[in-house]
């Protein structure tokens, strides 16, 4: 909390833990998802697998999908008795959803030493045929078979054999959740977007954080100033313009922003992560204020506002 929390609270702000919090909200819009569990003989392996298939994946905007890690799994829970890994996968349409998944499953998992892709929505009505198209690299070599009640595909590969579900499920979820951690120095904002990554990894189920360790340093807006660009610096939560943007959204005092961005197959797990991840920001020294983003409620259907997702 601040040092010294301010007399007064100003306009449009509301004082929690000694922090001010912006009367704002982040918007959010849908997004088809799918969920992969990954599985490999030692938790290390299935990392490996999750943390690979899930690379260049930050924003669908510049990237060819959004995806991140969602937690480990223990043996007992996974078909196979392997350590395992969920992971999630996001894209505007399921055609394209299906084509990453694909590409991600096959070049990152199957490659990946002792892994195994299952599905990790099966309770969802629409289906993705991921493994019954990677059979096709086993050249006609490849079984059908069950495990754990699943029908998965057998693929044969040099090390042994790679074994993927033969179906996956894709459901409608909620994408583009945030919240901005500003700090007087990067030092402290750093130590609070590391808290809150932590905090909502620990805590909170069904979500992922897509951006570089959970934490965006180069927030974007849609558009440029000056270049045909479809995305640019978002000059006004850029503490080194607060005196030059005439309307600059930097508080006087703040010179690091961080932005966590979050993605959940349905608003309330993203409410939730952005209310684990505040409560713990809001400790660490040298935070001064919690923002959040939006595009004035153009962006997308769904709305969480920093107050309401902190009420008890």
């Amino acid at each position: 909390m601040l040092e010294k929390p301010p007399k007064t609270t100003p306009k449009g702000h509301i004082l929690y833990e000694g922090t001010l919090i912006e009367d704002t909200f982040a918007e959010m819009f849908s997004m088809w998802a799918g969920r992969i569990l990954v599985t490999a003989e030692s938790e290390k392996w299935a990392l490996t697998a999750a943390r690979t298939a899930t690379g260049f994946a930050t924003s669908v905007v510049m990237s060819p999908a959004e995806a991140g890690v969602e937690r480990i799994v223990s043996s007992e829970q996974t078909p196979d008795g392997q350590t395992g890994v969920l992971i999630q996968v996001y894209h505007r349409t399921r055609r394209d959803l299906k084509a990453q998944m694909m590409l991600r499953i096959g070049q990152c998992i199957m490659t990946c030493p002792t892994a195994s892709a299952f599905d990790a929505l099966p309770e969802a009505e629409r289906r993705l045929k991921v493994g019954r198209s990677l059979r096709l690299f086993g050249d006609g070599f490849q079984k059908r078979d069950t495990v754990a009640g699943r029908r998965v595909w057998r693929i044969p590969v040099m090390e042994g054999e790679f074994i993927v579900e033969d179906s996956f499920g894709a459901v409608m979820a909620v994408a583009g959740g945030n919240f901005l951690i500003m700090a007087r120095n990067r030092e402290s904002g750093l130590q609070a977007a590391e808290m809150a990554v932590k905090a909502i990894s620990q805590k909170v189920r069904g979500v992922i954080l897509p951006f570089p360790g959970g934490i965006c340093r180069s927030g974007s807006k849609v558009g440029s100033r000056k270049y045909k660009l479809q995305l640019s610096t978002n000059d006004l939560f850029c503490p080194r313009l607060r005196k030059i943007v005439p309307v600059s959204q930097v508080p006087e005092g703040v010179n690091s922003i961080y932005e966590i961005v979050i993605n959940g197959l349905n608003l309330d797990a993203v409410k939730r992560a952005m209310a684990e991840g505040t409560k713990v920001a809001v400790k660490i020294p040298g935070v001064v204020k919690i923002s959040a983003g939006n595009y004035g409620g153009k962006l997308g259907p769904y709305k969480a506002y920093l107050k309401e997702v902190l009420e008890p």
